[in-house]
């Protein structure tokens, strides 16, 4: 029964790969097709440049930032720092910008705030929401008029940050490009293997941005580095089926040779690709949730680089076969015997000290000083707009600001609230409609009689008295009526706007001159309503003398919530600002940090379960790795290097799930030869085989991280790839030197702990043509005790552990030995 199953699945995997093979040209027009499409929806892509998008929903930042934009009207605005002018001419520049249509103010003035070391800061605001495209239509006059002035400008009105970005990271994909060509030129056999390669990849790549408009937005994070890492994680596949075909291919025409090796390269790059996607499954648990935007993409990319290769590639492999077999050069890798001796001569050194190394890296890494926003952090380029943001800080100081919300509806609580906070000894000035200036000294918020009403606007007692009147009508106060309006008191805001009002509905007449600041003032007053007091909610911002991000800082938040809960209920008040967001991210990367980390474990010991079924040898490779990532993360807080939290989260479940593969590589291939050789013999031979397909994708990973390290602007970009790139570089340097000399001194532990998944299948006599797959204890004319991959024609008697045996009929016995070929030239 087994015979007949093991049969049957193999002849249709071959079935499956010779209709690959064979409908190539209809491969090649679904890709084509593809490629265009992907050319078009990559227009489709919305990207998310905000951090605090992805924060949770429960958290105060996301929550305070939902119901901010339900509540209230946030301005568009823009800060244009001119420099080298005088104050008399800051003073007509101000004239000009408050002339430009779409400006509602622009403020300047003598003070250290507005005018320092023969610079101007203008701070000018619109007439539009922020979102309102208006604003850009006024921004781009304002922009024009700076033109002929040396002009620094700061706003969040089309930000044209994530332009820059995409610009840096094209500028690392065609250096990388250029590198893996390299790289490919040097371990290639064949010239010609190179543009298999870069095509198969080439496709997946254009793919893959093309369909990310499935996910409707993605992050600036996932947008920038995705391509580069696709190429770094699944360049392995290619190489693997390339190298499978080249085996084949010495045996056997091309077009079989390519049929057998997809079959054979199918199940060893699928199971490749689970422990790279299972470090990247651990990120889509992540609370903070940019982590699971770019693990799912980032999965979509692995899949469709398995597509491209098991799909597309081997009819690439088809059209240049004949001149991989023209353009073979020599072998460009050495072989490093003295690897493996060195290995086998410091097994008892080695191993024992870097057990040492990683508990006291473990201990330094647990000291690394993570930030949570940008403003500790340098990166290794300073684009336009952050030159401009620093020339700004330079010149002129900024307060650390926040948005406290809380109910509406009581003017005098909110005036005591504002009074507590501005005696704290952090808090430099507070605004809000409760102690923002309107005239006559007064406040917005504060109650005047009709008596003090006429004498504000000069107007006689007896027309405020009857404005009065006509107020409590409209609120239904009749009681203030009836009994008189003397010691009647309403908040001034809501009386102008009253007033102005009634006049729009021509019940009130006013003189040109009263009309005019009556105008003034309504149009202040709206503006200043609609950005503090919303329907059910009011906001106050609150400027401190603090960094934006500290534990102090951190502190003050919860002081802040203390002051604002003697006034309002707890659940009803909500603090919003970059500190804030900061402070949330704080709390999410203590979940994170351990979810990711144990997550991403045991799926990869999974994986490895299965792939080396013996306890032992997981438990070593995930230590070694682990290792490298306590390694790689102890380098921060020995330089006291402030790094970007989401380097860590995201760096330490790549390192687990990718660099893992250069320790399966090594692992698998000593196991392999260790049933048939010495240990030394066989850790020599292992390092000689293993480091050509080391050294080819670690090369690769290790040049696009370091790249994006040192040719980025953005803080997590540059935390992402110097940690990557070095990390890489690490698990290199610990897999060759380190990890031979673990195997060898666990050797024994690994054939103790070593596990059999299934059932033996009973033992086999068979004369004739036939192949075999599994572990063969018997003779197969001669001895033999391994792992057999094997046609064999001749006699069999053997006892088979997990595996298959069968008996091959004519046609197959053809296309497994390559034997009476000449009949299919030309098919």
């Amino acid at each position: 029964m087994a015979n007949k199953q093991g049969n049957a699945g193999n002849s249709f995997m071959l079935k499956i790969c010779g209709f690959i093979v064979d409908k190539r040209n209809l491969f090649f027009l679904i890709y084509a097709i593809l490629c265009i499409f992907s050319v078009i929806a990559n227009g489709w892509v919305k990207v998310e440049n905000d951090l605090a998008y992805y924060l949770p929903s429960d958290c105060e930042t996301r929550q305070g930032l939902d119901l901010m934009e339900e509540e209230f009207t946030t301005y568009g605005s823009v800060k244009t720092m001119v420099a080298n002018i005088s104050y008399d001419q800051a003073l007509m520049i101000q004239k000009d910008i408050q002339n430009i249509e779409g400006v509602f103010s622009c403020e300047v003035d003598d003070s250290s705030d507005h005018y320092a070391n023969g610079s101007a800061l203008f701070n000018i605001t619109f007439d539009y929401d922020e979102n309102d495209e208006e604003c850009l239509v006024s921004l781009a006059q304002v922009r024009e008029y700076f033109t002929d002035y040396d002009s620094y400008e700061s706003t969040t009105l089309g930000d044209i940050q994530p332009e820059l970005i995409a610009k840096e990271m094209d500028v690392i994909s065609v250096i990388v490009v250029f590198i893996v060509v390299g790289v490919l030129l040097l371990t290639s056999q064949a010239y010609a293997e190179v543009p298999v390669l870069l095509l198969t990849f080439g496709s997946a790549a254009l793919v893959q941005m093309g369909t990310n408009f499935l996910f409707g937005t993605i992050s600036f994070v996932s947008n920038s580095v995705t391509i580069v890492l696709q190429l770094a994680l699944s360049v392995d596949y290619a190489v693997i089926f390339l190298n499978r075909f080249k085996e084949e291919r010495q045996k056997m025409e091309a077009r079989e040779a390519c049929i057998v090796s997809l079959s054979k390269a199918i199940p060893e790059i699928s199971g490749s690709s689970l422990t790279t996607m299972g470090g990247l499954i651990a990120m889509l648990f992540m609370q903070f949730g940019i982590g699971k935007d770019l693990g799912i993409v980032l999965i979509k990319a692995i899949l469709l680089s398995l597509l491209s290769v098991f799909l597309l590639m081997p009819g690439i492999i088809m059209l240049f076969a004949d001149l991989m077999e023209k353009t073979k050069h020599k072998n460009f890798i050495p072989q490093i015997p003295f690897v493996g001796k060195f290995a086998y001569a410091t097994r008892y050194i080695v191993a024992p000290a870097f057990v040492v190394a990683i508990i006291i890296a473990q201990r330094l890494s647990s000291g690394t000083p993570y930030v949570y926003g940008y403003s500790q952090i340098t990166p290794p380029l300073i684009n336009d707009v952050q030159k401009a943001q620093n020339l700004q800080n330079e010149n002129f100081y900024s307060d650390n600001m926040m948005a406290l919300v809380f109910p509406s509806g009581d003017y005098e609580r909110e005036k005591r609230l504002i009074d507590d906070l501005e005696n704290n000894q952090h808090v430099t000035s507070v605004t809000g409609l409760a102690n923002a200036e309107a005239i006559g000294g007064y406040t917005l918020t504060d109650k005047l009689t009709p008596r003090q009403f006429s004498e504000l606007l000069d107007v006689d007692y007896e027309v405020a008295e009857l404005v009065y009147a006509a107020y409590a009508v409209n609120d239904s106060d009749y009681a203030k009526v009836v009994n008189g309006l003397a010691n009647y008191k309403v908040p001034l805001i809501e009386m102008f706007m009253f007033v102005y009002q009634e006049v729009e509905e021509g019940y009130v007449t006013l003189d040109d001159s009263l009309m005019e600041k009556l105008n003034d003032a309504d149009r202040m007053m709206n503006f200043a309503k609609k950005q503090l007091q919303g329907e059910n909610y009011s906001r106050v911002l609150v400027y401190v003398d603090l960094p934006q991000e500290s534990e102090e800082t951190f502190d003050f938040i919860q002081e802040l919530h203390r002051i604002t809960e003697k006034y309002y209920d707890e659940d009803k008040i909500y603090v919003v600002g970059e500190s804030v967001s900061q402070y949330d991210l704080k709390k999410c990367f203590a979940r994170d940090n351990t979810v990711t980390s144990v997550i991403s474990i045991l799926a990869v010991l999974i994986v490895l379960l299965f792939t080396f079924k013996s306890a032992g040898m997981p438990v070593l490779l995930i230590a070694v790795i682990q290792g490298c990532i306590w390694i790689n993360f102890s380098f921060p807080a020995i330089q006291h290097d402030n790094l970007f939290f989401l380097g860590y989260l995201i760096v330490s479940s790549i390192q687990m799930g990718a660099n893992i593969d250069y320790a399966i590589v090594i692992a698998g291939r000593y196991t392999e030869l260790r049933s048939t050789r010495g240990k030394k013999e066989a850790i020599i031979d292992t390092m000689n085989l293993s480091f050509p397909t080391i050294i080819t994708s670690g090369t690769m990973l290790a040049v696009a991280g370091t790249l994006i390290g040192n040719m980025t602007s953005d803080c997590a970009i540059y935390g992402i790839g110097k940690c990557l790139g070095r990390g890489t570089i690490i698990s290199i340097f610990v897999t060759m030197f380190v990890l031979p000399q673990i195997l060898l001194v666990g050797d024994k532990v690994i054939e103790l702990t070593a596990f059999v998944m299934n059932m033996p299948i009973q033992t086999k006599q068979i004369s004739g043509a036939m192949r075999i797959d599994g572990m063969v204890r018997g003779r197969i004319e001669g001895t033999v005790n391994g792992i057999v991959h094997a046609t064999v024609r001749g006699n069999v008697s053997a006892f088979i552990d997990n595996g298959e045996v069968h008996k091959l009929d004519e046609s197959e016995e053809e296309l497994e030995t390559g034997t009476d070929m000449t009949s299919r030239e030309g098919v």
